[in-house]
Order: C-alpha cells, then structure tokens, then sequence
C-alpha cells in the first residue's frame, strides 16, 4: 500500500515525512564523521587521503542522488492521476537505469581517478593511498546509486521511515566497521585506510537489502503487463534528473570558489570555513526534510492536478521552515562558540568559524525558500530552473562577487556578507520564478 497524499491534512503529512527525513540525514552526517574520525586514527596522511577522495565520491552521490529525486518525481506523479500500472512501468524501468547510470560513474570514476587525484597534488604514497580508498568505492558505487533509487521510490509513496531506520542502524554499524577494519582485532589484521572504504561499502550493502525488502512490500515491483525497456521514460529521468545532478556538481565548484577567496586571509580562516560549514550543515537539516516531503507531495497532487493543495503545500512548508529557521537561528548565535570548540580548541579558528556561523544564520530561512520552491518545480516537471539559479548561486555570482570584494581589498567579513547576499537574492528569484510556474501550470489547465 502508498500513502495517498491527495487528501488528508497536509501539515501532519509534512511533518509525517520530514521528520524521519531529518533524523535520517543527521545519522547521514554522523557516518561521515566517524570515518574523518578513524582515519585522523591512521595518520594524517590517511585523513588528507579521504579527503581528497571525497571530490570524486561526490560525484558519485551527485550523479545518485539527482537521479533518484526524478524517480520520486515521475512516479509520485503517476500515482497522483491514479495510474498505478505506469507508476509501476517507471519504477521498473528506473532500476535499469540505476544499473546503466552506475555503470558509467565505476568506469568514468576507475579511468580517472588517478588523473584527477594528481591534479589536487597527490603523488608516491600519497596518491597510493588515495587511490586505495576511491577505487573501493568506486567498485561498490552500485550500492549506493541502488540505495538513492530504491529510496526514491519510498518517497514517493510517502515513506521516509525507512530510509531514516537504515541509515541509523547503518551509522551505529559503520562505528563498529570501522574500528575492526581499521584498527585490527578477531584475526583479523588493521588494514588502513582501505578498512574504511570496506566498511563504508558493506554497510551501503545491507542498506540496500532492506530498501528492497521494503520496496517490495509496495505494489511498484508488481505489473499486469510484461516489462519492457522504455526510453520515454529514460529521456524524462534524464529531464527530471539532470538539473538537480548539476545542481550537487556546481555545490562543490561553489565551494571551491569560495574556499580559493578564503584562502588569502590564511589557513586558520580555512580550517574556520571547514567547521563552519559542517555546524551549518546540522542546522539545515530540518529544511532537508522539507525538502523531501515537499516533494513527494506535490508530486503526487500534480499528477492529481490537485493545485490548491500544492498551494497549500507551500505555504505550510514556509510556516515550518521559518519556524526552524528561526530556532536554528538562536541556536547559532547563542551556541556559535561552543559549537566550534566541539571540532577545534584553536582560538583563531574559533574566532573566525564563531564569525562565519553568526553571519549564515541570517540567511537559514533564505536556504528554506530555495529548498521547499526547488523541490516544488520538480514536483510540477519543470526542473530546467534549477541548473540556471545553481550556476548563478554557485558559480557565477560568487566568483564575480568575491573577486571584486578582493580587488578592492575589503576584509574577511565581506567574503561572508557576499555569500550570503547571494543566497538572499538567489532566493527571491527561487520564489518569483516558481510561483509564476506554478500561476501558468493552474491557468493552462483552467
């Protein structure tokens, strides 16, 4: 059985699917920590491996993850008019997919890797180790595209419980994974950065087990006539798919552009950047959630051409967003000090990771709008805006932005303030645009 999510109260709806969406990512968050964590055990030159390996890991999330959300798109429509046999005929067909789109990430990413990692400067044993950790995850990335699209396909039937129970249990897992590969133990010998890698891809393993159990319990696995491949539906995954894939793939150029602007203000200010963002990162988790919900939702009245709830959708999403926001926003000022000295008890860092939180605190609810009115326009089909506000938030915009701020010679806190009016801006734009959208799509069908 799916969650019909043509009817009913829509606030507990939003709340029944973002909640577990939530707690889910911060366990997602908490993963990634433990491994920083065990490989900081190894040596430093172990953690700069895994973090240099992180870009191209990225990669294959990006390419996962903006895929998925087409699945949850096109299938939540389906099921939104009603029509469960096309709604399984997308599913079906997205598993092939994820099975094609992961052949190309492993083949890319085994062919490149080296190449890419000489380009970051690794080299001898450093690029060893490096190469040690990726080709790994490279060779289990099926696990983790398999993982993004079997929980796509929950989400549109309105199950977020599931991927929020997998990616706790994985996480607790992944603690004891790591601490047997990487430190030895029961026979069996430490086995280094390599041990990370094995643990992050068994434990992606089990998650997929269980979201297919979980996918099989829907009836999307279950079709009255035979299965055959369909490119219609490959080309609207592409269409759905692509915009939100480049929107992750221009967050890390973003990143590297302010990073590089950063950087001539010295490494405190770096290491002050890195913290900060992962303290940010937890405080826009809630939004995340909202994210999903809104998504699934909206996908399934769109193909209900049900717009006064997608109406009704928005505006509850906006009224939760700012209540979080507001909270994260206290939060963040009161507890900015405390919280970078959970990672650092370097007083320079503090000072300029405590300045950075306290200005992006202003801008959470700004994140909200750009969040809940993306997941919106893909819920409606129309994504291609997407990859013109993230080439313009990420790429354009700061570049231009910060470059300008450091010819003229302004101080530090201008690369904040400037980063921060982007995303203000690229938020309202995020607004008018997709509420005009969302006007035209009601008026065509009037």
């Amino acid at each position: 059985m799916h969650l019909d999510l043509t009817q009913g109260d829509i606030k507990n709806q939003i709340k029944t699917l973002a909640i577990p969406s939530s707690i889910g990512f911060f366990f997602h968050t908490i993963y990634n920590v433990t491994d920083t964590y065990f490989a900081g055990l190894i040596s430093t030159q172990a953690l700069s491996a895994l973090t240099l390996s992180f870009s191209i890991f990225f990669m294959v999330i990006a390419f996962a993850s903006g895929m998925s959300e087409a699945v949850t798109a096109l299938v939540g429509n389906a099921l939104g008019s009603k029509d469960k046999e096309y709604a399984s005929h997308i599913t079906l067909n997205s598993l092939v997919f994820a099975l094609i789109l992961t052949l190309g990430v492993t083949l890319t990413g085994l062919a490149s890797a080296s190449f890419l990692m000489q380009v970051l400067g690794a080299n001898a044993s450093y690029l060893q180790e490096s190469l040690a950790y990726i080709n790994i995850i490279l060779y289990g990335s099926i696990f983790f595209v398999f993982s993004f699209f079997l929980n796509a396909i929950l989400n549109s039937v309105g199950d977020t419980k599931s991927f929020r129970n997998i990616l706790i249990f994985s996480s607790l897992v992944n603690v004891v994974l790591d601490y047997w590969f990487v430190l030895g133990g029961l026979g069996l010998e430490p086995q280094g950065i390599q041990g990370i890698a094995f643990a992050t891809v068994l434990t992606e393993f089990i998650s997929c087990i269980y979201l297919f159990y979980k996918v099989q319990k829907t009836p999307l696995l279950l079709s009255e006539k035979p299965f055959h491949l369909d490119m219609k539906v490959f080309k609207e995954l592409l269409y759905q798919g692509i915009p939100p894939s480049a929107n992750l793939v221009l967050m890390a150029g973003g990143i590297f552009i302010i990073t590089y602007f950063a950087a001539q203000h010295g490494q405190d200010v770096i290491a002050a950047f890195g913290v900060g963002m992962r303290v940010e990162q937890i405080a826009l988790m809630p939004s995340i959630g909202l994210n999903v919900a809104v998504l699934a939702i909206i996908s399934q009245n769109n193909g209900a051409k049900n717009y006064k709830r997608i109406h009704e959708t928005l505006n509850a999403a906006m009224f939760y967003g700012g209540v979080l926001s507001f909270g994260g926003l206290v939060l963040l000022l009161v507890a900015a000090e405390p919280l970078m000295e959970l990672f650092t008890k370097d007083p320079q860092v503090i000072h300029e990771g405590v300045v950075y939180i306290r200005v992006e605190a202003f801008i959470l609810y700004s994140f909200v709008i750009i969040f809940v009115h993306i997941a919106m326009l893909q819920g409606i089909k129309k994504p291609g805006f997407i990859i013109c506000i993230s080439i313009f938030r990420q790429i354009v915009a700061p570049f231009s932005l910060l470059a300008f701020f450091s010819y003229l010679g302004l101080g530090l806190i201008w690369v904040w303030l400037g980063v921060a009016g982007i995303v203000t801006f690229s938020a309202l734009l995020t607004y008018i645009y997709s509420r005009k959208k969302l006007a035209e799509l009601e008026l065509c069908v009037s």
